[in-house]
Order: C-alpha cells, then structure tokens, then sequence
C-alpha cells in the first residue's frame, strides 16, 4: 500500500473514531444524564473539593473549544478556565445542552478538514506544545475521563442506570478479526 493511501485511510479512521467517541458516545451520554437530573441536581457538589455535572459540562465544553475548536481550528481562544469552576454558576439544563450543541457544530467540520500534515504539526495550546494527534486524543479521553464522573454523580443522585448500552450482550466473547 502506498504511503499517501494508508496516510489517507489511517486519518479517515482516526477522525470517525474521534467523532464516535465524542459525539455518539460522550456527549450523548452527557445529554442523557443531564436529561435526568433536576435543575438544582446539576450543580450539587458532593464536597467543597469535588465538581458538579453543570461544572463538568462547562469544562469539557471549554477544553473542546480551547484545545480543537481554538487550536486545531484556528479561532480565536477566549476560554477563562477558571470560571468555568465557579462555585456560583446556575446555568440552566437548556444552556449546558446548547453548549454542547454549538461545541459538536464547530468541531465537526474541524475533524472534515484534519489531514495527516494537521495530525504531525505542533500547536501552542494552553501552556503547551502538542500534536495535531496528540490534541485529538487529550480532547477524546479528557472528555471520556469527565463523562465517566458525570454518570457516576448522576447515579449517585438519582439511583437510576443509565443503560448506556441497551440490550447489547456484554458478556459476548470476542471470535476474532471480522
């Protein structure tokens, strides 16, 4: 296989699994618990060390914008990380929702345009100097990391499952390459 071919199909697979990820795993995740918890749920926080989902939400919208909507995308970056942890924020369930609506809008024809010059060039973003590939990693666990703590507040508020994968058979064991 040429080079410009498995370049072509190796960037083709990365970005769909970063959208699969993202988008149809996470923040629908995300929205499902949000739909669940009341208003004044969203912003419990079980200490004064700990976060809430509202903050949770805030900052992976935050840290998606700064790290690819900013940096892989070229916008201007205006993120304040610290008010995203304000311990006064009452956004409503409808803006957390809408956040993350507009975060997955402007990304997704930021991931349309990602080619494999993007994925080896280092970007200034934060206080660092990182990869194309290396940002589309940090934003897809970083998110996975904050979704895994939103579902387990909002468990512990509700005492509900969340039945992420429906009627799927877990226990299903692996029979190999497809």
């Amino acid at each position: 296989m040429e080079s410009n071919t498995f370049s072509k199909i190796f960037v083709t697979n990365l970005i769909a699994e970063v959208r699969r990820r993202l988008f149809e795993e996470s923040f629908n995740r995300i929205r499902q618990c949000l739909s669940t918890l009341t208003e004044e749920q969203i912003w419990v926080r079980p200490n004064e060390v700990s976060n809430s989902v509202g903050h949770l939400v805030l900052h992976i919208c935050g840290n998606t914008t700064q790290w690819l909507i900013s940096g892989l995308g070229d916008m201007p970056d205006h993120r304040n990380r610290s008010t995203e942890f304000d311990p006064n924020q009452n956004e409503t369930k409808k803006v957390l929702l809408d956040k993350i609506d507009w975060v997955e809008q402007q990304v997704n024809p930021i991931l349309t345009k990602i080619s494999a010059a993007n994925l080896i060039q280092i970007y200034n973003v934060q206080v660092f100097q990182e990869s194309g590939m290396s940002m589309l990693i940090h934003v897809t666990e970083h998110t996975s990391y904050h979704t895994g703590q939103i579902t387990y507040l909002t468990k512990l508020m509700t005492g509900q499952e969340t039945n992420y994968y429906g009627n799927l058979d877990l226990e299903a064991k692996n029979k190999g390459p497809v």
